[in-house]
């Protein structure tokens, strides 16, 4: 059993409502390390939370709790579900949920039953008294939620690559503390790039960006964008480009991320103006995905 997603974006919240499928473990009555719930229905479709308290290791998952779904329907011929998944680990010293929510449509079907996180949480936290995991002796309460979506656009339909290439004319000449770039439009949301020649108050001394939201642009209650993105300060006497890649989420109280670019102001100066006395900067946006109404906000 396993993920078989690399790397999954998954958000993590508290929550005070139990969610629709929650069971209570008891560690020493597990067999083979590996607990699977009564089904669950969801979407019309029958399920059964499988966790891993002390980690899936042949899905990467030692030291962690690993949390799966397993999608029970079976459909001849195969039919493909769609769906979010969220897990849930509820903490006594909390009151509250921890909520796992991971942000990728998940595709189930008759070859791929199975999906979730191989590192959910850390065992050692888990384990950790002072988190009020342990529950009554050495039980622990587990959860999951099943969300069913839409079939997703093919990604070359829905979000087309997206490069912005920003020139900054007389660079060595600049006063002012910060440059805005113009307006460019990315995964249906319009941004700015504003570039700190000098750096900013936290990073004194080197090149310093931050991606934000443009004016005017507003985010409705839960609703969040997902940004993998990759900027670079372009070498114009070769290929030598200064590269950075931000990952991030952009919600209605986080509106902008800065980026510092890992070089001292004065070799930008030396190595990466053209005869112009120019900087350029190109971002690509590689992806960007906004949730919407997020029900567990």
């Amino acid at each position: 059993m396993g993920s078989c997603a690399s790397d999954p974006a998954i958000l993590k919240s508290w929550r005070k409502t139990p969610p629709p499928s929650s069971s209570l473990v008891r560690l020493s009555q597990l067999a083979n390390d590996k607990y699977e719930s009564p089904p669950f229905s969801s979407g019309g479709h029958n399920w059964r939370l499988v966790v891993y308290p002390k980690g899936n290791e042949e899905d990467n998952g030692r030291g962690f709790v690993s949390m799966y779904v397993e999608c029970l329907s079976s459909t001849t011929p195969p039919i493909d579900v769609f769906a979010h998944l969220t897990f849930f680990v509820f903490s006594e010293e909390e009151k509250k949920y921890l909520s796992i929510q991971d942000v990728e449509v998940k595709r189930f079907n008759s070859s791929k039953t199975v999906w979730g996180l191989s590192q959910a949480l850390s065992v050692e936290t888990l384990k950790d008294r002072a988190k009020g995991f342990i529950l009554y002796g050495e039980e622990h309460e587990f959860g999951a939620h099943v969300k069913i979506a839409l079939p997703p656009v093919p990604v070359d339909l829905n979000l087309p690559f997206h490069k912005f290439s920003w020139s900054i004319r007389d660079f060595s000449c600049l006063k002012q503390n910060d440059c805005v770039s113009k307006t460019f439009h990315m995964g249906e949301k319009n941004w700015t790039l504003t570039l700190y020649p000098k750096g900013d108050s936290e990073t004194d001394g080197q090149l310093h960006q931050n991606l934000l939201l443009a004016d005017g642009e507003t985010l409705m209650r839960g609703e969040m964008i997902f940004v993998r993105v990759q900027l670079q300060v372009l070498d114009p006497h070769g290929s030598n480009h200064l590269t950075e890649s931000l990952t991030c989420w952009v919600m209605a109280s986080t509106r902008a991320y800065g980026l510092p670019q890992s070089m001292p102001c004065a070799k930008i100066q030396e190595a990466y103006l053209d005869r112009e006395d120019t900087l350029k900067v190109e971002i690509e946006c590689e992806v960007v995905k906004a949730i919407k109404n997020n029900p567990f906000f």
